[in-house]
């Protein structure tokens, strides 16, 4: 026996480290697949690529039967796809919109038995079309924006062809903190002027004779491209150069400036106001708030699409991409309004499915 070998004291020494060892090895790594949400890019990349400060978290899935079929809409209806029988890598990466329910989705994809590793970064839509279209490193983009001719053409020089896969709407929610009082409806011009303007008593003098405190994305976004496009007449260097104004690529940091600051506004996708609407206002324009009906109606004015972006070569190498894309269309309509977001008509995501078959037929 050890107690007549050793001496009592290293005899306790050894039964020491040998608890230790035995606690340390029942800490395992997991080896269930996970989906990689904020990351450095696995290969060298020659752009230049906001940081992100904090990790954003989509809401988390509801459980779903290992049976549950996919959501026909459309007159179009994708062949069945079996993510226990997909394998291989995929790399994502793009707009911080369009983030949150594509999380949701590959999510649901590990649910179903994906057993590969999705990377999925949120960095924003230009930045993503950089990592596509010049890096040539992810295999899909994601964008709260059409990709630009410059962009299709940076594509070209390294053998990629973009095809575009609608897979949603968003409506731009204008945000202020709730215990701003005077602001609930503005003019288009208004919304211009909050934007640029250094008080709010500049915009309306009825208004506080207070410095406006802003808190925006940042350029690589397409959220910004989209508010300086349908609010500022395409002037970008307006909101770059107004007074008092913070960018940034995350949306989070962004809710949650607005959020502890009076005087503060802001904008960003509808999925972040509706996650977190008890500590915000949206502000109304010219009596239209941001929500289904006038979405669906036309009528709220910064309804935008959600996209993703893939290439034919890419899914005919990986067929693993393929088999995420059928799989987001397929079911992206019956999710998309839990995460905050509008469904795309059964006419857009027809098209959306008619694009992928043309490339996996």
């Amino acid at each position: 026996m050890l107690s007549h070998i050793l001496p009592a004291s290293k005899l306790l020494l050894l039964v020491a480290v040998m608890l230790t060892l035995s606690c340390g090895s029942s800490v395992v790594e997991s080896e269930a697949p996970i989906v990689d949400e904020v990351s450095e890019t696995e290969a060298p990349v020659q752009v230049d690529l906001p940081a992100v400060e904090e990790e954003i978290v989509a809401p988390a899935p509801e459980p779903l039967a290992a049976d549950a079929p996919q959501t026909a809409v459309g007159s179009i209806r994708l062949p069945e796809v079996d993510p226990l029988e997909v394998e291989g890598d995929i790399s994502v990466a793009g707009s911080s919109t369009v983030f949150p329910l594509s999380q949701a989705i590959h999510d649901r994809f590990i649910q179903y038995g994906y057993a590969g590793r999705i990377k999925l970064d949120s960095v924003g839509s230009s930045a993503g079309f950089r990592l596509f279209c010049q890096a040539g490193v992810t295999d899909i983009s994601n964008a709260s924006r059409p990709i630009r001719e410059e962009e299709v053409a940076a594509c070209e020089r390294i053998g990629r062809q973009p095809i575009e896969f609608r897979v949603g709407t968003d409506a731009l929610a204008i945000v202020v903190n709730p215990e701003n009082d005077f602001v609930t409806d503005v003019t288009p011009d208004e919304l211009a002027a909050l934007f640029s303007a250094e008080k709010w008593s500049d915009v309306n003098p009825e208004w506080p004779n207070e410095l406006i405190e802003r808190f925006v994305p940042g350029e690589d976004s397409g959220t910004f491209d989209f508010f300086v496009e349908e609010v500022l007449g395409e002037n970008e260097a307006t909101l770059l150069n107004a007074p008092n104004t913070e960018f940034s690529e995350d949306d989070s940091y962004i809710q949650q400036s607005i959020a502890v600051n009076p005087n503060a506004i802001g904008f960003f996708g509808y999925a972040y106001y509706k996650e977190n609407k008890d500590a915000l206002k949206v502000i109304s324009i010219e009596g239209v708030v941001p929500n289904a009906e006038a979405v669906e109606g036309g009528d709220y004015p910064l309804a935008r699409p959600l996209l993703i972006y893939s290439d034919a070569e890419i899914i005919r190498e990986k067929p693993q991409v393929g088999a995420l894309i059928n799989f987001y269309l397929s079911n992206v309509n019956r999710i998309i309004e839990s995460v905050g977001y509008f469904p795309s008509s059964p006419q857009m995501l027809d098209q959306a499915e008619a694009n992928l078959l043309q490339v996996t037929q």
